[in-house]
């Protein structure tokens, strides 16, 4: 707020996590700038209709009437309002008609999560056309990346190291800063894998394991057919994640839990199984609804336990109850993520924590293990000729970007899932990976020692508890091993472990040292794990060998003794 009123920009660019408080700052401003008669009026533009009605009721709440019903084309709206609050879609359609309003007033316009204003070429152009005439700019977002190279209005580019352009903002508060400040809720991720059953559109049937390094495809088959409601994956998910509802109650009593399905016949089912789960019924909100708005906000303000929905509730939708997440749904895109994740983390007081419940898919997991990793919005750089040294990487985004539609039709074709069954893999928080040795079913002491945190605890805490509860139960198996009849495997041990369990410590291993250097040298967990990368070679760890593993692990271990000494 200092940085703004003392630059007095026209355009200004916040970046800053979901839960950071950016419709206070922007109504902050807003409110500054009307006092000061450097503007008149106020256009908000937004997402999602649902997100329209929750400005103008934020806005109200510090003076400042907005219509959320205005359209575009409207023309004059009630004296009553100082402000209106449209879509992107909406200004698309007409951004000839919000271009004459934003110039017969001193207008501020505040792009809320303006990295949509790239989801179309008509949408981008729209949002430039209409408020290219405007006194101030204010984009707001928390993601400011996109899959695409579409260029958002009204942002700064500038070269990176590489040459490529890349969004610059101007200001920035991560994830990381804002749980230092404990603005924000630390995020618990628990993962499940299990052996995956289906029958292909050739007849021929498949069994897999989830979160084994499989082909595209297969792991597409492998992860549709674990969030089939009628196999057994979800059901043992859901009632996984209803027992952590119910461990979060025991100190947030109105905490809530949310479902994001990939399609309304998931979440219809999803929220049958959650009846029988919790004999409770779930809220069911679907985008084509026209009462989708008025259960969002009639959820929020109630103490129901669970929420099951498709994509109305996934960025900038206010409610601050929701603690546990199930991730339930094919997309699996950075952006999807990173906002879906965000529902969870607004903090209400300090110590609450979050837990989100995801598939054991390697790109999920990688998403997961960089949470607090800054990005920013790269433009490819353009391919001059056929000699262009880019011209080949391109080709091959092309046909990795073919490939991923082409896998997105192919889960439109006919596909039978046969049988899944869950199998709790591993915790993922700030960047480490915490689990047991060996295969932990669902419904064991050795899941509960993870399902059972207390709800209210501050990140160190967090942290400190799951290196104990690991730790505790790895020391309760040495003994169990010791005492038995038959020499059997240290539980800790890697070269006596199977494949999966090998890894899986290795894993472990590696991300405890990448923790406990960024807790010694500050460098974020993705940065050294990329630098790792970059050293050893090799995929993601998620779907690193044993290995390239133990050559990472060797590598940060030399970077420790060489900074030691």
């Amino acid at each position: 707020m200092r940085q703004y009123l003392e630059d007095s920009p026209k355009d200004f660019l916040t970046v800053a996590t979901p839960g950071a408080g950016k419709t206070t700052f922007a109504l902050s401003v807003a409110k500054e700038l009307l006092d000061r008669r450097i503007v008149d009026r106020i256009t908000i533009v937004a997402p999602t209709e649902h997100l329209k009605v929750q400005w103008a009721s934020a806005a109200a709440k510090v003076g400042i009437p907005v219509d959320p019903a205005y359209a575009a084309g409207q023309g004059r709206t009630s004296k009553e309002y100082v402000g209106i609050a449209v879509t992107y879609a909406g200004v698309a359609v007409n951004p000839l008609a919000m271009r004459i309003r934003t110039e017969r007033f001193r207008t501020l316009v505040i792009l809320d999560e303006i990295h949509h204003a790239g989801d179309a070429l008509s949408w981008g152009e729209g949002v430039r056309e209409a408020f290219q005439p405007a006194q101030r700019r204010l984009a707001l977002t928390g993601t400011p990346f996109r899959s695409d190279i579409n260029p958002i209005p009204f942002v700064t580019y500038a070269p990176g190291p590489d040459g490529i352009p890349r969004s610059v903002a101007d200001y920035t508060y991560g994830y990381e800063h804002a749980l230092a400040d404990h603005v924000v809720r630390p995020v618990l991720f628990l993962a499940y894998s299990g052996e995956m059953q289906w029958r292909t559109r050739a007849g021929d049937e498949v069994a897999a394991r989830l979160g084994e390094p499989l082909t595209k495809d297969m792991t597409a088959h492998a992860l549709r057919t674990a969030l089939d409601p009628a196999g057994s994956w979800m059901p043992s998910v859901l009632a996984a994640a209803d027992k952590r509802l119910s461990e979060v109650r025991r100190h947030v009593p109105d905490a809530g839990g949310l479902v994001i399905a990939t399609d309304q016949t998931s979440a219809r089912a999803y929220a049958k199984l959650l009846r029988a789960i919790t004999g409770e019924a779930a809220t069911v909100v679907l985008s084509d609804e026209k009462a989708s708005s008025k259960k969002i906000s009639e959820f929020a303000a109630a103490e129901s336990r669970w929420m099951v929905a498709v994509r109305m509730v996934s960025e900038g939708v206010d409610v601050p109850r929701l603690a546990v997440g199930v991730y339930a749904t094919t997309t699996s895109t950075p952006l999807f993520f990173a906002q879906a994740v965000g529902r969870f983390v607004r903090a209400r007081k300090r110590g609450e924590t979050a837990s989100v419940f995801l598939p054991s898919v390697p790109r999920l997991l990688e998403f997961a293990s960089e949470l607090e990793v800054q990005r920013d919005h790269v433009l490819g750089r353009t391919v001059k000729d056929e000699d262009d040294i880019f011209a080949a990487e391109e080709d091959l985004l092309a046909q990795a970007n073919a490939s991923e539609s082409a896998m997105a039709e192919e889960g439109q074709l006919p596909f039978e899932a046969l049988g899944s069954e869950a199998v709790f893999d591993r915790v993922l928080y700030d960047g480490g990976e915490f689990g047991h040795a060996g295969e932990v079913s669902v419904g064991s002491e050795e899941e509960m020692d993870f399902l059972g945190i207390p709800g209210l605890l501050d990140a160190d805490q967090v942290r400190d508890l799951l290196q104990s509860r690991q730790s505790e139960r790895a020391r309760k198996q040495k003994a169990a091993a010791d005492a038995g009849p038959a020499p059997t495997r240290p539980a800790d041990t890697p070269d006596e472990l199977t494949a999966h369990e090998q890894l899986a410590v290795l894993r472990r291993e590696l991300n405890g040292l990448v923790a406990a250097w960024n807790h010694r040298t500050g460098q974020p967990h993705g940065v050294t794990h990329a630098a790792l990368r970059r050293d050893c070679g090799g995929p993601p760890a998620a779907v690193a060998t044993a290995e390239q593993l133990r050559a990472r692990i060797d590598r940060i271990r030399d970077w420790a003794v060489r900074r030691t000494s």
